[in-house]
């Protein structure tokens, strides 16, 4: 059910746009509510609480004929309209020194549009002691599983996104949710302590439960089969990714460098390459909040532009980038659907969504067959690129080792993953016919403004330098 409270400030909101389109070519407010709960069992402990995403405020946006700017507040009433108008006006306005080297740009589009949006949860909605429940099983038994076991943590999540947006010529509204569960196991033996971690992430709390409760027993048995890992020898492999760590690729080694605010600043070294061999001719890549369901999914942006589907790389040849309203003004191109806040306090900037590559033909076993000597790689930790100079570092949790086409039972872990975007993204030579999108965590431009993503795709196989 769409925010009583957002509703509640519609009209106002309508108020206050109309008086500031009689100074401004362009004023737009949006109005975020975002509510939910974070649920957590571990061994020793259960914990109740608002989920992170919590947030309820406003930001308008205004365009003074010359520059951009805007000016967050929490709530608007009757009594306080006029000031919040007043408080816009001065706090906005720039000495004319200044605009001296501005960016010269007109009044974003504004399309006439009247639409409300709703994504329901699938299924039934559970009671937090229901969830309490679960999650109190999920521990036992990982527990029972083995005396290895040390500690066992369970997590709940879930989070209901209400947003508004109001122009003179747009009225929008969106209510969606998304939920994850987590599972992570800590294995401990001779002094030797190993985590592993399974998660379902879907619009649905039994399939987010059902995912995890099926792989209790396998999380716990890796988190034990980890304490007889080792570290990798450094070198070039062929590898094979799991659609995790081909999540990781998409994300890290394209999607922050096709970010087009990158672009306006000349910080991408892709904006080069339009048009050009950028990957393997086996590869394509989308972004978009309409490209899959998944964490990331919403009906419009944070500039109330509706949500896209865009294809970032067809055949290997790079076809655009993805950006927010005010880039894609700069820019001369149409905007994708990917201006995003981190809170209605924060700058939107150009955020991927749901990122992933293409499936492809390939049957995993004869991907596996075909490597001679070289890892399969699993499960994202973090990862970070340099979309100025193409450089990228991954890290895996853990790699299997490959030899004449079978497992040979030695894992390694962590597995770094290092080297120049192109290099790896020509070198893929295989890509599986299976496909995956996981939305559980998040991402930060930088090293702050944090936003839900989700990313996947299929199986690849590459060659890469590993440490």
């Amino acid at each position: 059910m769409f925010s009583n409270y957002l509703e509640s400030r519609r009209d106002l909101i309508k108020e206050l746009v109309s008086r500031l389109n009689r100074k401004y070519p362009y004023a737009a407010i949006l109005g975020k509510d975002v509510v939910g709960r974070t649920i957590r069992v571990t061994s020793k402990m259960t914990s109740v609480g608002d989920t992170g995403e919590k947030q309820c405020g406003f930001v308008a946006k205004i365009f003074n004929g010359k520059t951009y700017s805007e000016y967050s507040f929490s709530d608007i009433t009757p009594e306080t309209i006029d000031k919040i108008e007043k408080d816009i006006y001065e706090k906005t306005a720039l000495d004319e020194s200044l605009l001296d080297n501005h960016v010269n740009v007109k009044a974003l589009n504004d399309e006439p549009l009247k639409k409300d949006f709703c994504r329901e949860v699938e299924g039934e909605h559970f009671s937090t002691d229901q969830i309490i429940e679960r999650l109190n099983n999920m521990v036992k038994k990982a527990h029972a599983y083995s005396n290895k076991i040390a500690m066992v943590m369970a997590i709940f999540t879930e989070y209901d996104t209400r947003a508004l947006f109001i122009s003179k010529n747009r009225e929008l509204s969106q209510d969606y949710t998304w939920m994850n569960v987590v599972l992570m196991t800590v294995a401990f033996d001779n002094g030797n302590m190993k985590q592993a971690r399974t998660v379902g992430a879907f619009n649905s709390y039994e399939k987010s439960f059902e995912y995890v409760e099926e792989r209790i027993e396998e999380t716990a048995q890796l988190s034990i089969d980890l304490l007889n890992s080792s570290l990798i020898k450094p070198g070039v492999y062929d590898i094979i990714t799991d659609p995790s760590i081909t999540g990781l690729i998409a994300h890290e080694a394209f999607g922050h460098g096709v970010e087009m605010d990158m672009f306006v600043k000349h910080r991408a070294k892709s904006m080069h390459y339009l048009n050009k061999e950028v990957a393997s001719p086996l590869v394509d890549m989308h972004d978009g909040a309409a490209a899959t369901l998944s964490a990331a999914s919403y009906f419009f942006d944070d500039d109330g532009v509706l949500a896209h589907d865009t294809l970032i790389i067809k055949n290997g040849i790079l076809q655009t980038g993805i950006s927010d309203e005010v880039s894609a003004l700069q820019l001369g191109t149409e905007p994708t659907g990917n201006g995003r806040r981190e809170s209605y306090k924060r700058k939107a900037y150009t955020r991927m969504t749901n990122t992933f590559f293409s499936k492809g033909k390939d049957k995993l076993e004869d991907m596996i067959k075909s490597i001679k000597h070289g890892y399969m790689l699993f499960e994202t930790d973090n990862g970070m690129e340099d979309p100025k100079n193409w450089n990228i570092q991954c890290v895996c949790s853990y790699g299997r080792e490959i030899k004449n086409g079978k497992f040979t039972g030695k894992i390694v872990t962590p597995v770094v993953m290092s080297g120049y975007v192109p290099d790896l993204l020509k070198s893929i030579s295989m890509v599986s016919d299976e496909f995956v999108v996981t939305g559980s965590g998040h991402c930060g431009k930088g090293y702050k403004e944090w936003v839900c993503v989700s990313d996947g795709g299929p199986h690849l196989k590459a060659r890469c330098k590993l440490s």
